[in-house]
């Protein structure tokens, strides 16, 4: 059993140099000390924040600095592309009739980077 993510977790993504947050609006009316998270907070900016610079060389901004700096990796600025929701999350527990989003769930960025809940925000409650 992992632990139920909500507003404030703190994420990694594999190619960010820097932690980014997880904001969950209150819409879900479910609380964990903060608004509880499900599979569908995963819009970018909105939900996931930046991670710092993004260090990807599929993100077109990082292909292009590289390129003009003669093929020396050059990060620059993160800009998560988050189109599909988090997987798998816990289907056996509904928040707004979505899984809700535990501690073992990952995000794809279209960029290549896994996001991965590094810390859930609480440590009280615990599902499948």
């Amino acid at each position: 059993m992992g632990f139920q993510v909500c507003g404030g977790a703190m994420l990694t993504c594999t190619f960010g140099a820097a932690p980014g947050t997880l904001n969950v609006l209150p819409l879900n009316k479910v609380l964990t000390g903060s608004p509880a998270a499900n599979i569908m907070d995963n819009k970018p900016m909105m939900n996931v924040a930046p991670f710092g610079v993004c260090m990807s060389l599929a993100n077109p901004t990082v292909a292009a600095a590289t390129a003009a700096a003669m093929g020396v990796l050059t990060p620059m600025p993160c800009v998560p592309n988050t189109p599909a929701p988090w997987v798998p999350g816990a289907p056996t527990v509904l928040i707004a009739n979505m899984p809700a989003l535990n501690d073992s769930s990952m995000l794809m960025c279209i960029w290549g980077g896994m996001i991965k809940p590094a810390l859930p925000g609480q440590f009280t409650v615990m599902i499948p």
